[in-house]
């Protein structure tokens, strides 16, 4: 049975990290945020949201590109406004990015709509599972599925 559980959590695993979900979700959640804020620049901003001002290259280890495509993702973003680089107060030789209000602003739409996302895949679930639900999908998570930090 244990095995049976395990197997079935994996392949839906499987089917929510498939980079073909994510990218429908991304473009779901950003439409209409302008032309800069896409399925591509999402996880830029989403990233830059989650870690707070980093380089490049810390921030392309955290959310799975290389550097050179986090440096093109983020020039788009920083010609719309949503983000900006500053000197690295620590080394003046590198430079952070940093999301702007204009950044943080479209951030917080794309979670509301996440939740609201979320929320209404659970509408027709009884309350007290989809709480179970969220308590435990928190608990799996911060379980160590991937390992801790």
């Amino acid at each position: 049975m244990p095995n049976e559980l395990g197997q079935e959590i994996a392949e839906a695993l499987g089917v929510l990290l498939r980079r073909t979900a994510r990218t429908q979700l991304y473009a779901r959640l950003t439409e209409g945020l302008g032309e800069a804020v896409d399925e591509v620049t999402y996880p830029v901003l989403s990233g830059l949201a989650r870690t707070g001002p980093c380089s490049a290259a810390d921030l392309a280890e955290e959310i799975g590109l290389d550097r050179s495509g986090v440096t093109r993702r983020a020039t788009r973003l920083e010609t719309a406004g949503l983000l900006r680089r500053e000197p690295d107060p620590s080394d003046r030789r590198a430079t952070l990015l940093t999301l702007t209000e204009a950044g943080q602003q479209a951030i917080g739409t794309t979670r509301r709509r996440l939740a609201a996302h979320i929320e209404g895949t659970l509408a027709g679930w009884p309350a007290d599972e989809a709480q179970a639900f969220a308590r435990g999908f928190r608990r799996f998570v911060d379980g160590g599925l991937l390992g801790r930090d």
